[in-house]
């Protein structure tokens, strides 16, 4: 109980006015610090998204989304890497690294292992991503690789087309079909 006291008459006698250091703030108004100015101009964060793979944000945290030559349903051929010259449609467009999935093309093998008791793993064949600059948009018509163009059209639609041979890519019929193919697939694979 004396000890108590004690305390009690301690904390009385203490003077916790605004001079004292208990009771100023930590940051006083009337501290001016010089501003700094940066003279970089601001930079984009990255974000960590897989241990090998860095994914570039911009300030508020979205993914930085780069513009690319093509789009899912294209029909392209390789021009580097160890597939060079093989034909294929892109079914997968991954706009956050630039990178496309091509059916049959970029082939890995991946080691699965068993799901359920007594089930065997297995080895699989997975169409691995490549970057959209090892790839050209291929003509079948003409049997012929070609860059990409802009342009718009009378009714005021813009399409894209091949520079070589001037066929129009972005056609609806092409757009629609591809998406056809893509939901008979997933059907399939959902079915088996």
């Amino acid at each position: 109980m004396a000890a108590m006291a004690a305390l009690q008459s301690s904390f009385t006698s203490l003077n916790l006015s605004s001079n004292s250091f208990l009771g100023q703030r930590f940051f006083s108004p009337s501290l001016h610090l010089p501003a700094v100015k940066s003279t970089d101009p601001p930079s984009s964060v990255v974000a960590r998204l897989k241990r090998w793979e860095r994914k570039e944000c911009k300030p508020n945290s979205l993914p930085v989304l780069h513009k690319m030559h093509v789009k899912v349903g294209d029909t392209v051929k390789v021009i580097a890497g160890n597939d060079k010259g093989k034909i294929g449609e892109v079914t997968r467009v991954i706009k956050h690294n630039s990178r496309i999935v091509v059916k049959d093309i970029n082939l890995k093998t991946k080691h699965v292992k068993s799901k359920e008791e007594g089930e065997q793993g297995q080895i699989i064949r997975i169409e691995a991503p490549l970057h959209s600059s090892n790839v050209m948009l291929y003509s079948k018509e003409q049997d012929v690789v070609s860059r990409v163009g802009h342009k718009t059209l009378e009714n005021g639609k813009r399409v894209r087309y091949l520079v070589k041979t001037g066929e129009i890519i972005d056609s609806a019929e092409n757009w629609k079909k591809a998406v056809k193919e893509k939901e008979q697939s997933t059907e399939v694979a959902a079915a088996s």
